[in-house]
This record gives structure tokens, C-alpha cells and sequence, in this order.
């Protein structure tokens, strides 16, 4: 038994193909989508065109982010490389700043004989990347609410985009730790939710919509094979939606979490209550009460099922193209995200609600169409991913491993496992020092160890989590006697990093 060792530059043979042979590639993101909608068991979301997907393709149950927060995930995922080495840990730092020559996975496509077109959220708010793109990326305008005594502030301005980084540079200069000097006030934005009796097309991925339904006719005209790009921005708070899908559910049989109170023996810094939802109006500090937790779940629900009824139209119109037969559809969730587990909301953790990220990979033809995969895949794997499947060469940057080979067994062993990480500046830690917490998640563990975040050799905090027996992360047992060779062992596995985590097969 070996390790895969992935050569600096793989040419797989379907690369002499013709480009009229190559796959068209539809690359769906959705801003915080977590993995609770039909595909993944949550049978009470209504999410028929994501289904899909997944009855088309293959659903990973154990994909993971890099960092669960926008501009750094996506950041990770578009040059196939993790956040140490991006250097983005924030939301206020261009990916260009570190890595001003690397090879976009866009850009990869275009330089190999692709079309490559984008529009919505694929970056980070103002940090969109030109050498991507064969033509100008392109966000249509809409309010973020439809009631117009909401729309108040940046988050009307920045056209249902709140957090992007034109607000974020606006708010203050950027620090060393990667924060703002003035983070947004409380209640300083509309309200969290909004279902009003409006068309799809009053919002953004209405719109969002539209243009990629229109571009998918431009592109089916064309000689070169296509990679579109198609951003949703729902269901990222605000979560506002049309009427009609709010009313898909019933208040009284939402549930919620089972677990509102912070891991024990955790790091009070490891999981924070989730500022990003306090900027809303008459959001309490503190725990958020039962009735308003299920308004916000509605919410949120509602915000999937609108922005899934969009994603439908796209999937017709490729249907009605006849193109999907030669087009490979992959749909992300750019992170996890809290509802209300550990007492908390958002994202912005090393916690499993917040790495574990909803990912879908259809393409034609294959075996495994409806299955499900356990295999653990990390959002640095779709770069080389799609690369292959197209029949690309492969870049020496890349720092991920293409999953095709789960894609024509989805049982087969694979990654030890995944590795994400999440800063603390110095105002959040207990002694006062900025930190970044690097967390390796294994088959059964979540191991997470807090370093300086310019010593790491200075260990702050250890968190070890046993999904066997505490799935909901609900206690930390590093520091119990009797784990401490357990704990000692995964040490030793975690500093072996993601290139002691490639997949064992035989010779």
C-alpha cells in the first residue's frame, strides 16, 4: 500500500479530444447553503430542482471548506489552493495580493479552449477577478428588500449583498489580524427576513436567473465548449424570499436545534454567537428566543426553495437546449452554516456545522447516477476535479486531489481526511492573542488545535470531538486522561497536514 502521489502536471488522455468533445461544465454556487435540503435527507425542505442534481449525479455527504466564510472559501476553491497559502483569511484581501500569477480554475478553461462566463456571486463581493472571465463578469441589479421602509442602509445599496467588500472597506481599514476597525453596528441593517407577495424576479437570483437562461442560448450557438458560471445569492441573510415560498411550510413543525448551548470544555473563543445576524434589526444580543430561532429557520427554508425554484429554470433551459447530455453540472454551497446549534447562527467556525458544505457533481453518462458518497472530499478537489473530467492538464499549484475515482466507486476508501481553519484576533482569545485554529476532520474525529497565529509552535487550545458518540460536537474530550494517546496520535496525523491525508489504494 502507497499514497497517491499526484505528479506536478497530469495530461489525461482525453486531452487530444476535440473541443467539440469536450464537456460543457454548468458551476452553480449558492451563498450559504448548508447540506439540509432533500438530497441530503432533509425531506422537509422543498428543493425539487436540487434533488436533481443529485438524482443525476452523486451527492457528497463528507465535502468540506477550507474556511467557512465567504472571500477565503471561494477565494480556496477558485485557485484550488488552501487559505495559508492565498492569504486570505478575511473578507478584505484579494487572493492577487499573495498569488498575482496563479491559474484561476476559470481561467484554466479559458486558456484550454473554453468560453468562460460568469455572473452573480462566484467571488466575493468587489472581488471579482477579470482574468477569469472570456467577457466581463456580470451581477444584475436588484433591491434586497421588496418593502421599501426596508430597504435601509448598504444593505439596499449593495444589492442584497451585505457583507461584500466595498461596505467592508467603507467600515474601515484593514488591521493585521484581518479585521475591520469598525465592524457594522448593531440593527444597523433591515430586518433578517422578509416574505412579501412579489415575482421571482424582484430579487437578485431572479435576475441571476434570467441572464443565465439568456447566456445559455448565446452559448449553445457557439464552437467552443462553454463553462458558466451561475452565483445564487439566497439563502444568505437577508433571508428574503417571495411569499409563495414561505408558504411551502408550516411554522409549527419546524424543530429547532437540538443543541443551543456551546460545546463543553470547548475554548470560549471556538465558537462565537454570530455577529453577522446581530446587524440586523431587532436582533437581541445573547440567545435568540424560540419564536424568533423558528422565524429564522422559515426564513431561511424559504430562502432554499426560492433560490432553488431559480436554479430550475436554468436546469430547464439546458434541458430544452439539449445541451445537458454534454454538460457536467456541479452545484456548492460555499460553507456550512449555524442554525441556532451551540447557540449560535452563521458561519465563522471550525465547527462541523460550518465546514461540512453541500456539494453535487452530475455528468453524463455516469454509473453512479442517485448514489451517495462518504468519502471525504475538500472544496481544494474541485479545481483538479473538473480538470479532468474535461480532460485538462493539470497545474503544478494545485493543492487538492481530483475525487473522479469516487465518482465511478463511490464506496471506495479515500481521503483520511479534511482540513479547514478559522483565525481569532486578539480581541476574541482568552490571553489576548490572535490565533488560527487548524482543524483536520477524520473519518470519526474532529481535531482542532489553536496556534499563535505567528508562533505555531505556541499550542493555546486543543478541541477533540467524537462523531461516534457525539455527532453534535457537544463536548470536548482532549483533555481527558484517558484520551491522551488518541489525542497524541491524531497530533501526530494532523502535523502530517492534507499531503499525509492522500487516499491508500493498492499498487
Amino acid at each position: 500500500m502507497k499514497a497517491i502521489l499526484r505528479p506536478l502536471v497530469v495530461l489525461c488522455a482525453l486531452a487530444v479530444a476535440s473541443a467539440a468533445e469536450r464537456p460543457n461544465i454548468l458551476f452553480v454556487a449558492v451563498d450559504d447553503l448548508r447540506p439540509e435540503f432533500g438530497a441530503y435527507g432533509a425531506s422537509y425542505v422543498h428543493s425539487p430542482n436540487l434533488d436533481r442534481i443529485a438524482k443525476a449525479g452523486i451527492t457528497f455527504n463528507r465535502s468540506y471548506c477550507q474556511q467557512a466564510v465567504c472571500s477565503p472559501t471561494r477565494s480556496s476553491l477558485m485557485t484550488g489552493t488552501r487559505p495559508d497559502t492565498t492569504k486570505v483569511w478575511d473578507l478584505v484581501t484579494h487572493f492577487r495580493d499573495a498569488l498575482p500569477n496563479v491559474v484561476t480554475l476559470g481561467q484554466h478553461f479559458k486558456n484550454n479552449g473554453y468560453f468562460v462566463q460568469g455572473m452573480g456571486k462566484i467571488y466575493h463581493g468587489g472581488y471579482d477577478d477579470p482574468a477569469t472571465w472570456s467577457v466581463p463578469w456580470q451581477r444584475p441589479n436588484a433591491p434586497g428588500y421588496a418593502i421599501k421602509e426596508n430597504l435601509v442602509g448598504e444593505t439596499a445599496a449593495l444589492n442584497a449583498e451585505p457583507d461584500a467588500a466595498p461596505a467592508a472597506k467603507k467600515r474601515g481599514k484593514k488591521q493585521p489580524d484581518g479585521k475591520t476597525k469598525a465592524p457594522t453596528p448593531r440593527n444597523s441593517r433591515g430586518p433578517a427576513f422578509e416574505g412579501a407577495d412579489v415575482p421571482d424576479d424582484t430579487f437578485v437570483d431572479g435576475k441571476v436567473a434570467t441572464l443565465a437562461v439568456s447566456t445559455l442560448r448565446d452559448l449553445s450557438k457557439k464552437q467552443e465548449p462553454f463553462f458558466l458560471a451561475v452565483g445564487f445569492a439566497r439563502p444568505h441573510l437577508p433571508f428574503v424570499a417571495p411569499k409563495k415560498y414561505w408558504d411551502l411550510y408550516d411554522p409549527a413543525k419546524i424543530t429547532l436545534a437540538p443543541n443551543s448551548f456551546r460545546p463543553k470544555d470547548a475554548p470560549d473563543y471556538a465558537i462565537v454567537p454570530g455577529g453577522e445576524l446581530r446587524a440586523y434589526r431587532d436582533i437581541p444580543e445573547g440567545h435568540v428566543p424560540d419564536d424568533l430561532a423558528r422565524q429564522l429557520k422559515h426564513g431561511y427554508y424559504a430562502a432554499i426553495s426560492y433560490m432553488d425554484a431559480q436554479l430550475g429554470r436554468v436546469l430547464d433551459e439546458l434541458d430544452r437546449l439539449d445541451l445537458r447530455k454534454n454538460t457536467i453540472v456541479i452545484l456548492w454551497g460555499d460553507h456550512g452554516w449555524k442554525l441556532g446549534e451551540h447557540d449560535a447562527w452563521c458561519k465563522h467556525t471550525n465547527c462541523e456545522n460550518d465546514t461540512n458544505t453541500a456539494l453535487l457533481l452530475s455528468v453524463p453518462g455516469m454509473k453512479s447516477a442517485g448514489a451517495k458518497t462518504n468519502g471525504i472530499v475538500e472544496f481544494v478537489d474541485i479545481y483538479p476535479t473538473l480538470a479532468e473530467l474535461a480532460g485538462l492538464p493539470l497545474p503544478a499549484h494545485l493543492e487538492g486531489l481530483s475525487f473522479k475515482p469516487l465518482l465511478e466507486n463511490p464506496t471506495r476508501p479515500w481521503k483520511q481526511a479534511a482540513f479547514s481553519q478559522y483565525p481569532r484576533p486578539a480581541g476574541q482569545t482568552s490571553g489576548g492573542q490572535p490565533l488560527m485554529g487548524y482543524a483536520m476532520r477524520t473519518e470519526r474525529y474532529r481535531f482542532v488545535v489553536w496556534v499563535g497565529r505567528n508562533d505555531h509552535s505556541k499550542i493555546d487550545a486543543i478541541e477533540l470531538y467524537d462523531h461516534q458518540t457525539d455527532p453534535q460536537e457537544n463536548q470536548n474530550i482532549a483533555k481527558r486522561p484517558e484520551n491522551a494517546a488518541l489525542v497524541a496520535q491524531l497530533m501526530t496525523q494532523w502535523k502530517a497536514g492534507w499531503r499525509g491525508a492522500q487516499p491508500l489504494v493498492p499498487q
